[in-house]
């Protein structure tokens, strides 16, 4: 996500190395660069011309003070207009559902709009749990065009733990209207309606969508746009936006290739916040669009707050406190070991981290070398796997007779196996470093 974007923005950046580089034609040669960026990310013309001109107006004039570095100067400018024209400051982190509430999810056909349903019952219901508390959450598909819609719907209810409904009309408004009465009388706190799409906006699918709305007055309205195609969401977004007064947009599809145009312009010409956006296909992988995070990774900051949030739902408090202990030990057995590499894979895979991590979203990485480690920690807990438990505490010395039994039980090679321990015995040494620093 965002990744050629904040390459590019990297290369930027490094074009300012001292006070003197921040001239009038430094900054315009280099706002052409960003025009050229931002063009190949699909964002509109004019929502770039704009964005280009206030940078410019922000830059003009000023001069490096104290600490600050050239290029920092060139980055806040840049980063403040990004945050503004992804829809300003204000976190979607605050945005909470009132119950008892309907809601009504609208977009396209192929824009994921079945399966974010899923995810946001699903999100609703995990930050329920962090409260002790579990939500009675209804599902209910009036999609009656697509082929095996409903039957998705009803596989993804059970999957995130949540009720379908199965109307009786096969009319669309009627089906919608019976499911929000049935909410009403079985006291469901959530209820909500996936309505069918189309290839394309037409008025057949948006007199459909009016009409819904009108007869069972959704508490919240959610358009949801493929965040993979660009511009042409955009019209979708505007075509749609005409009928529905959505509450908000949900971007799906903000993974892997994602150009982030969608994402850039959706704010500035829908007049309609970004409040989630889908990163992967698991069900929880579901975020709150926050613009000042998003900004600080597309210019290379990273979003160490959203790893930090992901680590705390997706690891055991008692796995972080035993990890916790051995550090402050100065001590890591090959136990330990294989409970970090399981904790990094409960956050992801490699590729997907380092979007998160300060200055390594923006370099060029070879995916051979992202793969070869994700094999290569597969390795390491199959192996670690196939000790004894005197191994894995450090209690025995790991021989080479011991090193092929270890192999052969892994499915491994006995380099492998030497590999693992090269690895281990170089994190043993980083912790002992860190013991020795008197912050730690």
């Amino acid at each position: 996500m965002f990744g050629s974007l904040t390459e590019k923005f990297s290369e930027l950046f490094s074009r300012f190395t001292t006070p003197s580089s921040v001239t009038p034609k430094a900054v315009s040669e280099a706002m052409e660069m960003v025009k050229t960026t931002l063009l190949e990310a699909d964002v509109p013309y004019d929502v770039i011309e704009h964005f280009i001109q206030q940078v410019q107006i922000d830059l003009a004039g000023k001069k490096i003070s104290g600490s600050l570095k050239p290029a920092e100067l060139v980055m806040k400018a840049v980063h403040d207009r990004i945050v503004e024209l992804l829809g300003g400051k204000q976190s979607a982190k605050g945005f909470s559902f009132q119950i008892p509430s309907v809601i009504v999810m609208a977009g396209l056909q192929g824009s994921g709009k079945t399966t974010t349903l899923a995810k946001l019952a699903y999100m609703i219901q995990k930050e329920a749990s962090k409260r002790n508390k579990k939500r009675k959450i209804l599902v209910c598909s009036v999609d009656y065009y697509r082929p095996a819609a409903r039957e998705q719907l009803e596989i993804l209810a059970k999957t995130v733990g949540v009720d379908y409904y199965a109307a009786q009309s096969t009319d669309p408004v009627a089906a919608a209207a019976e499911a929000v009465l049935y909410a009403q009388k079985n006291h469901y706190e959530h209820c909500f309606i996936d309505t069918a799409g189309r290839l394309h906006v037409d008025q057949e699918l948006l007199g459909e969508l009016s009409g819904i709305i009108k007869r069972v007055k959704p508490t919240y309205t959610f358009l949801v746009l493929d965040g993979m195609i660009g511009q042409e969401s955009l019209r979708v977004a505007q075509a749609f936006e005409a009928i529905i007064n959505a509450t908000g947009v949900i971007l799906s599809k903000m993974d892997g290739d994602s150009r982030g145009g969608a994402a850039f312009a959706c704010y500035s010409l829908v007049k309609k916040p970004v409040i989630f956006m889908g990163t992967g296909e698991k069900v929880d992988d579901l975020e709150y669009f926050n613009p000042e995070r998003i900004a600080n990774r597309i210019i290379g900051l990273g979003d160490m707050h959203t790893l930090i949030e992901k680590a705390e739902e997706k690891i055991k408090l008692s796995d972080q406190e035993d990890l916790q202990k051995a550090f402050l030990k100065g001590k890591l057995t090959l136990q330990d070991f294989a409970k970090q590499l399981d904790m990094m894979s409960s956050l992801g895979s490699l590729s997907s981290l380092m979007k998160y991590i300060p200055g390594m979203s923006g370099m060029k990485v070879d995916s051979a070398q992202l793969e070869k480690g994700e094999r290569e920690m597969k390795k390491f807990k199959a192996i670690i796997g196939s000790m004894t438990p005197k191994e894995r505490t450090g209690r025995a010395i790991i021989t080479e007779s011991r090193r092929k039994r270890v192999a052969l039980g892994s499915g491994t090679t006995p380099q492998d196996v030497i590999l693992l321990l090269e690895r281990f015995e170089q994190s043993q040494q980083f912790v002992k470093i860190l013991k020795r620093r008197p912050n730690f």
